[in-house]
């Protein structure tokens, strides 16, 4: 806040009761309060919630006469942030809004501070002009930074001129801070969108860099080919990896430091036609809600994994493709279980999340240390329950139906399309049928797709979406107005329509370059089987996924497309997404 005297003060107090944003009985008794304590008044109004930083902000424009900007919803052009470094920005609390003239305009909380001024006028080497925003709307328009790519570009200028002299050593370009500076700058962008991983991929003449966000790839640069080997060289060497081996793959890991919040890093480097392709994973805990409901497990689904927990033996396993959330699932559940009083002991490759009160083992193949040797080791800790991060070989899933038939409860994660996929897949891995019908208590399918932001818009149904409703969940819906409350209840999804309307109201996140696509986050379609007796005696048949499936059906799940239309109905996601993710399912 701009530093007021005490009539300016006198005059934004009663342009604001003169509105009538403010009580005046309530302003009365804080001045007296603020004036014995010596403390500022408005500040006082503010952290008392009487007025908002915003309304003050405003009116003391009007007062001391510079314009005012409001920077909610405001976009402002990369290259026009670009004009100011971040630093300066954060440390006097200010952004570039345009050019007009040769003048800047920048928007600041305290356009009283000439010296702040001066400074800025002096960094870009221009005359500025000043306009007031709240310190709320400064400290939105300063996220918008996360895509100033200026270090990168400065890394690319340098790189550049280093070939130029024909001085262009690797092991000397990767300590050079421009370099350093362009990895900290993808990383931050990478962080900051929630990106989940980052692929820098060369081509003949260039180098690309992709984000993951949302489960969807975004082309976020090109840069020319010549800082290619710089750039996988400073991945290398933070990640302990051997800076002249290009001929086979190698994985390593390291940590950064976004926001004063830690994010581990997994690395794959692999060689490709036009060099090394380098994919990096985020793991960033803080980020990833480790609680079922929230992840968007509910209704049914939920209520059957629940009950299997609670089982003190036999297997929960869950299945999906790469990247679907299985691992922070388990996570979840274990979280469920958690105490003081079980041992709980988990294998994974890698530790993706650490979590307090449980062992958790790192896999190391060249040490050998394999999810198979690993399990055999786990079961002589006295373990009371177990997580094996995948099963992969029949070794491994054997010796996880030992632990559940020997009063283990055992979480894994295995690599099928549904829930039911997972039986023959077992059966497959070459377990006796009789030993997985009396082990399983649960198997969970599940895949990922994109929230609807907050800012959206409704819209009726059309007639071919209609009629995929009707066809996929007509069967769920409620019949009438009475059995809303039920069936919602029941499937977990408040107020849900009536089956066989003429059309459904839908929603669509608006388009935004924080949410493209109008999207914002993820959350899970599931389908879960409880493995009963029908169910056994099916798995000793060795009944087929879609048997087992149909089954399944009759008793009452809900399979992940079905769960999908649900969450399109509830304004979760949209029908476009749910068929993207899951129309190779029934």
């Amino acid at each position: 806040m701009a530093l007021l005297t005490k009539e300016a003060e006198e005059k934004i107090l009663n342009l604001l009761l003169s509105e009538g944003l403010a009580d005046a009985k309530l302003v009365a008794a804080v001045k007296e309060s603020a004036e014995r304590d010596d403390k500022p008044v408005l500040n006082e109004l503010i952290q008392r919630k009487l007025i908002s930083d915003d309304m003050v902000s405003h009116a003391t424009a009007l007062v001391i006469g510079v314009p005012y900007v409001e920077l909610k919803n405001i976009t402002i052009d990369q290259d026009i942030l670009a004009k100011l470094p971040y630093e300066a920005s954060m440390r006097v609390m200010a952004v570039p809004l345009g050019e007009k003239n040769g003048i800047l305009n920048v928007a600041m909380v305290d356009v009283t501070n000439v010296q702040a001024t001066d400074y800025l006028s002096n960094l870009v080497n221009q005359p500025i002009r000043v306009w007031m925003s709240s310190k709320r709307g400064i400290s939105e328009a300063l996220e918008q930074y996360h895509g100033d790519f200026s270090g990168v570009k400065e890394a690319v200028k340098e790189t550049d001129a280093a070939s130029e002299n024909e001085q262009s050593n690797v092991k000397t370009i990767v300590q050079d801070s421009p370099i350093s500076k362009a990895l900290t700058t993808i990383l931050s962008y990478a962080a900051k969108t929630k990106a989940s991983d980052v692929h820098i991929e060369p081509l003949e003449n260039s180098l690309i860099i992709r984000c993951r966000i949302d489960g969807v790839l975004r082309k976020i640069m090109e840069l020319p080919k010549t800082i290619a080997p710089a750039l996988v060289s400073r991945i290398k060497i933070l990640s302990n990896l051997k800076i002249d081996e290009h001929r086979i793959p190698q994985d390593g890991q390291f940590t950064v430091l976004v926001d004063d919040q830690e994010i581990d890093l997994r690395i794959a480097i692999s060689p490709v036609t036009w060099g090394e392709q380098v994919v990096i994973r985020l793991l960033d805990k803080k980020g990833v809600s480790m609680e079922i409901e929230k992840m968007g497990m509910s209704g049914r689904a939920l209520r059957d994994v629940l009950e299997g927990i609670k089982k003190p033996n036999g297997m929960i396993l869950t299945s999906g493709p790469t990247g679907s959330g299985k691992s922070t699932t388990l996570y979840a559940l274990i979280q469920k279980i958690k105490s003081e009083s079980i041992n709980i002991v988990t294998l994974e490759d890698p530790v993706e999340y650490k979590m307090d009160g449980i062992n958790q083992i790192q896999v190391n193949v060249d040490a050998g240390l394999t999810f198979a040797s690993g399990l055999r080791s786990i079961l002589r800790q006295d373990p009371d329950v177990v997580m094996v991060g995948e099963i992969r070989d029949s070794e491994t899933a054997s010796l996880a139906v030992q632990a559940a038939l020997t009063g283990h409860l055992v979480f894994s994660t295995l690599h099928t399309n549904s829930a039911a996929g997972i039986l023959p897949r077992l059966l497959d891995m070459g377990i006796e049928p009789f030993l997985l019908a009396s082990t399983l208590n649960v198997v969970i399918g599940q895949r990922l797709v994109r929230r609807i932001t907050e800012k959206r818009e409704m819209y009726k149904s059309s007639e071919i979406e209609t009629k995929n409703i009707n066809e996929i969940v007509g069967d769920l819906l409620p019949k009438d107005k009475e059995s809303v409350a039920e069936v919602s209840e029941d499937l977990g999804y408040p107020g849900l329509p009536v089956r066989n309307d003429d059309f459904y109201m839908l929603a669509k996140g608006i388009d935004s370059k924080e949410t493209p696509g109008g999207y914002s986050g993820r959350a899970g379609l599931y389908e879960t089987i409880v493995v009963d007796e029908e169910i056994q005696k099916l798995i000793i048949s060795h009944a087929t996924a879609n048997e087992i499936m149909r089954l399944a059906k009759s008793k009452g799940t809900v399979t992940m497309r079905q769960d999908g239309v649900l969450k399109a109905l509830s304004g979760i996601t949209t029908m476009e997404e749910v068929n993207r993710v899951a129309s190779d399912l029934s």
